[in-house]
């Protein structure tokens, strides 16, 4: 009797086990598909939580668009990552990519006070923050020209790290427009 409840407790491990790498294997090729497909999970709050998707990007990104960037590898990115500003990911510099909108290009002016302006008009939602949510201190980027091969960029969210902060970036870091699928804005 007890050979035979050994056997049926094996045979249900066994289904266990078969069923769970079913569902494990069914998970990955769903994310690689996805991934393959530029679909993306955004868990920040600089826009809405949920399912993002790369669209390509044949030309030119101009203001106003949404898109996926790689931030650069800098001093400045790496303290953002150690302070949780932006999060791991296959970027160059292991960061994860930003959604952000583009809001100033090359030859564009960008004046930085309290907020910003974008050749003489104030972007709205741009407020200079002095501190984090956590008191640490921020310094923020200096007004100029934005210079070829560069974007601004920009969150409406007040506590975003954004180009307020951190300066243009180089638009060959652009992965394609922004685009949601499926989101939450809380």
């Amino acid at each position: 009797m007890m050979m035979l409840e050994g056997g049926a407790k094996s045979r249900q491990r066994c289904s266990a086990f078969v069923m769970l790498s079913v569902a494990v294997g069914l998970l990955s090729l769903l994310f690689a598909a996805g991934w393959i497909g530029g679909l993306r999970i955004n868990t920040t709050q600089s826009e809405p939580l949920g399912l993002w998707r790369i669209v390509p990007l044949a030309r030119s990104v101009r203001p106003g668009e949404m898109v996926f960037v790689c931030p650069p590898d800098n001093a400045a990115m790496r303290e953002a990552r150690q302070r949780g500003y932006i999060r791991k990911g296959l970027c160059p510099g292991g960061f994860g990519p930003l959604i952000k909108t583009v809001i100033a290009v090359a030859g564009q002016r960008v004046d930085v006070t309290d907020r910003v302006a974008i050749d003489g008009v104030t972007i709205p939602n741009s407020r200079i923050i002095g501190v984090d949510g956590r008191g640490r201190s921020l310094l923020h980027d200096q007004s100029g020209v934005v210079r070829p091969g560069e974007v601004y960029l920009h969150s409406d969210f007040i506590g975003s790290w954004d180009s307020r902060y951190f300066g243009p970036v180089p638009d060959s870091g652009v992965l394609g427009l922004a685009q949601e699928v499926l989101s939450y804005a809380p």
